[in-house]
This record gives structure tokens, sequence and C-alpha cells, in this order.
């Protein structure tokens, strides 16, 4: 079978060199001379990652898009999680040169207010269980060349988790985030529309769906901790001197600007 860990290694080699590699599925380290990544070993591999990361304050979902979804020919999000080394203040600048290419997309998130967990959770529960709702700009940042990988591959590489920022918080109460209108703007122009809905069809539906994935081993979401429930747009790649804006009806506005 693979060597997580040594799969693992190359992934943070590639981050702490900055530097893209081939997709692990193209060589990977299997006794079958031609074997597949799959899916169970890609959050193998995500595991042994999350272990050496430092305490973790959330967790992020991907291919949240039905549309996404029948592309790449998978019925299910993937997840990944965030460690506290990731998260960007509020006006704090994204350094660029500490990434390999980073593309930047926008995000509800959810602030629990409680525990949740278990393998009967529904979006329901999720939003009695949400303290708040913020605006959020994901950074994403693939490890491998050109974004080209399988889902096993990017469930290796935490899906493609860099760095993160999340507005101030708003009640959820009386806020259909399925209905929300996203903006999301590069030095000024605009880039790309959505709706909460581009998430699952409902965002909180997504966040259910990680919490009956982690029930699965043992584990859920915690008081406190933020999710970041899909991005609702295509990513778009980001440089030193960019600026960008995310704005979602009634959570607010969210600028990150890039050196």
């Amino acid at each position: 079978m693979a060597d997580v860990h040594e799969l693992a290694a190359r992934l943070t080699k590639a981050v702490t060199g900055r530097t893209a590699i081939e997709p692990l599925s193209d060589d990977v380290a299997f006794s079958d001379p031609h074997p597949a990544l799959d899916l169970e070993t890609g959050y193998a591999v995500q595991r042994v990652l999350r272990e050496q990361a430092g305490p973790r304050v959330g967790w992020k979902l991907g291919v949240t898009s039905r549309a996404k979804q029948a592309q790449v020919g998978v019925s299910d999000p993937v997840y990944g999680f965030l460690p506290g080394s990731a998260a960007l203040d509020l006006g704090a600048p994204l350094r660029t040169g500490e990434l390999i290419q980073p593309r930047a997309e926008p995000e509800i998130v959810f602030i629990l207010g409680r525990d949740l967990a278990g393998e009967h959770v529904t979006a329901a529960d999720v939003l009695s269980a949400t303290s708040g709702l913020a605006v959020g700009i994901e950074v994403l940042d693939s490890r491998f060349r050109d974004y080209r990988f399988t889902m096993a591959d990017v469930v290796a590489d935490n899906t493609s988790a860099g760095r993160f920022v999340v507005g101030t918080p708003v009640p959820a109460a009386g806020i259909d985030v399925r209905l929300v209108g996203v903006l999301l703007e590069k030095n000024g122009e605009l880039v790309a529309t959505a709706s909460g809905a581009a998430s699952l069809g409902h965002p909180a539906a997504a966040v259910a769906w990680l919490v009956r994935r982690l029930a699965a081993s043992g584990e859920g979401l915690a008081t406190g901790e933020v999710v970041l429930s899909g991005g609702l747009t295509a990513a778009t790649p980001v440089a030193a001197g960019d600026v960008v804006t995310v704005s979602i009806d009634r959570l607010g506005t969210v600028e990150l600007a890039c050196t």
C-alpha cells in the first residue's frame, strides 16, 4: 500500500520550498507497479499533515458545486482542515511570496456556537448550532503544478488550502444563505457573481455533510471552530499588488491586499 508519510513529506517539501510538484497519483509509492491513489489514501495523507500542522481552528469544504461534481465525476464534496497558522487577520496583507500559485475565492463562513457531531445532522441542526455567519476569502494554493490533480490528490493536499480571512460575524437568524448575493472583485473590477445556493444548494447542507462525514471517524465540529462552506465562484489568480474584495448580501464585505 502507499506510504502515506512519504507522500505527506512530498507535499510538505513543496510548501517549504514553494515549488509545485507533479500529482502524487502520477507516481505513487505502492508495491503494485500500476497503482491508483484513491480517496481513502488521500484522506490518510491529509491526516498525517493535520497531525503535523499544529492547532486546528476549523474546517473547509471543496467541490460543493453540483456542476463541478458532475464535471469531475464525484457525488460528494471533499473536506480539509484549517490550521491556525493559515489564518489572516482582517486588514493584514496576503504575502504571495510565501505561496506557490495563489488563487482567491469567496466563501460563506459558519462560526460554531456549540459542539456539533453525529451521523444524522441536518442543515437545520447546523443553523441551530451556528453563532454567526461571516464573509470569507479563501486563498487556495495547490502544491501541484498548474492545478492539475485527481480528487484523491487534492484531498491529500488538504484541498489546496493556503490562507484564509474571515470577516466580522453577524447573527444567522433571519438570513436565508441560499439567496444571498455574492460579488468577487479584483482591483476594482467585477470578476464573478453567485448566490449562496452555489454551495450544495444550501451552505448549511454542505456543513451538515461535513459533520456526518467526520462522524465516521469519531470526530465533529467544536465550539468556536469556523467552517468555510465551499467556494461560491471560480477562484481567481492573485499576485503582489492585487486587491481582492468579496461582498455578500447581509453579511458584509472583506478586502484582502496582496503584497
